[in-house]
């Protein structure tokens, strides 16, 4: 795709010869230079076109991070982290060449320590790997963002889901990190205690940088004991607006609802032909409920009553531990559900998040912008923390669709930004945000970001290009 915003930074930087038969003499099988790999490193899940690093280091513990780190410094080449591959906003493409570490078969969980609910793992772990390993705990680790995604790569884009209207996002559920840096030193950062008042918090200063600071290679998460109840539920609405109303209500009103989700009636017609359900494909809110059993009891009898006093019918319990994960893994499948609307299409997906007071008016807005476009459209999105995100199908080869798509989101955006909100919730900026970070921070904020970036990588060689130009 010849994508507009790849345009700042993407120059590729050429890598010595040299360089490359170190990395062999290091890593030998473990790094490949292979174009069917490269490729596999070069593509996320964002609209553009896959742009392949010169190389990749399959690392296996932190030393191996270090050593491949050390080796690119010394060369001024770029390094690119690289996960599961789930990033929506191109951060794993090699805009000025160099080498991909791949960080997947770091997935050990290191520890868990259930008397202090914290866990240490790599980055390479799973938030389905780290659950399976908590079963027998009676603990859990809530952040959820849909995909499979390792906990290195939720921690570098600051990723939240489903579940952060009640536990929050990566920003406040990771207490420690090990960092290897732009010169190949080992760092660590926080401790497994809850608080402290030491220092500048570098821990926060690398969960959301998306690799332009450091690779992450051991994150120390917070954990939470398995509630004693659960209950699910989903409700279809006349109205964009009636569910909206539902959903500021109930946190307006301290509901502690776990999950709140919202799918236009698009969305609700894309996961029932791929997940086979049947839900009323109307506008539709998913609710989940934790607590004791008194308790969500009491939280279920309050939404229902606003949701009816909203308009909301057909209010479907799933009380089944079975029934309630078909309905999530239906939800957390919206956005493969929704590619299927249009086979062969990429998505230019809206990621906003604004004060739950303007919720109504961006996400009635958003509707409005999209009734303009001639592509298939959808909207699902974790309302209850105001966050939302608009999916728009493009053919990537049909200029005309691409510049739509691009101006429609643009505008989606601008109306967040209008409100107080953010470009960006939970997917972080990328390649494709980095126009609409400026607009939001402002000049003097970036200004500020890349004094940080040139002190702490002054080659930029640490994802370059990703975030803003420097």
């Amino acid at each position: 795709m010849n994508h507009p915003t790849l345009a700042p930074g993407a120059v590729r930087r050429p890598v010595p010869a040299e360089l490359m038969d170190e990395l062999r003499d290091r890593f030998g099988e473990h790094f490949s230079t292979a174009a069917a790999v490269r490729e596999h490193h070069g593509r996320d899940e964002s609209p553009f076109a896959a742009i392949p690093p010169d190389g990749v280091v399959h690392a296996h513990d932190a030393d191996d991070v270090a050593a491949a780190v050390t080796a690119c410094a010394r060369h001024r080449v770029p390094v690119i982290p690289y996960g599961v591959g789930t990033s929506l906003e191109g951060h794993l493409l090699a805009v000025q060449g160099g080498i991909s570490i791949d960080l997947s078969q770091m997935n050990r969980v290191v520890s868990i320590d259930a008397d202090d609910l914290t866990a240490t793992v790599e980055p390479g772990v799973t938030r389905k790997q780290l659950n399976d390993a908590l079963k027998d705990t009676g603990l859990f680790f809530p952040i959820d963002p849909g995909a499979d995604a390792s906990i290195g790569g939720m921690a570098a884009t600051r990723a939240s889901g489903t579940n952060a209207v009640r536990y929050g996002s990566m920003r406040e559920n990771v207490l420690g990190l090990e960092v290897v840096t732009a010169s190949g030193e080992r760092i660590h950062t926080g401790t497994r205690a809850r608080k402290s008042a030491a220092g500048y918090d570098l821990t926060r200063l690398f969960v959301g940088s998306e690799g332009t600071l450091g690779v992450i290679t051991a994150i120390t998460v917070r954990l939470y004991p398995q509630p004693e109840a659960l209950s699910a539920a989903s409700v279809s609405f006349p109205t964009v607006r009636a569910a909206v109303d539902t959903v500021i209500q109930t946190i307006q009103l301290g509901v502690p609802v776990a999950r709140s989700e919202f799918l236009d009636a698009s969305a609700v017609r894309a996961i029932n032909a791929y997940s086979k359900l049947e839900l009323r494909e109307q506008t539709t809110l998913f609710f989940e409920f934790h607590g004791s059993e008194a308790g969500v009891a009491e939280q279920a009898r309050t939404v229902q009553e606003l949701a009816r006093e909203n308009g909301g019918e057909d209010f479907e319990w799933a009380t089944r531990p079975e029934d309630r994960s078909r309905l999530w893994n239906a939800r957390h499948s919206a956005f493969f559900a929704g590619l299927q609307l249009r086979p062969g299409a990429r998505a230019i997906t809206t990621d906003t998040c604004v004060p739950i007071s303007r919720l109504a008016d961006s996400l009635i807005g958003a509707h409005e912008i999209l009734e303009r476009a001639t592509v298939p459209t959808t909207i699902l999105g974790h309302v209850g923390d105001g966050n939302f995100h608009c999916m728009l199908l493009i053919d990537p080869d049909n200029p005309d669709e691409v510049a739509e798509g691009e101006r429609l989101n643009a505008e989606i955006v601008r109306l967040a930004i209008s409100m107080d909100g953010t470009c960006t919730g939970e997917h972080g900026v990328g390649l494709h945000k980095m126009e609409f970070l400026r607009e939001e921070a402002g000049d003097g904020a970036i200004a500020m970001m890349r004094s940080i970036k040139r002190a702490l990588d002054p080659h930029d060689i640490m994802n370059p290009g990703k975030i803003f130009a420097l």
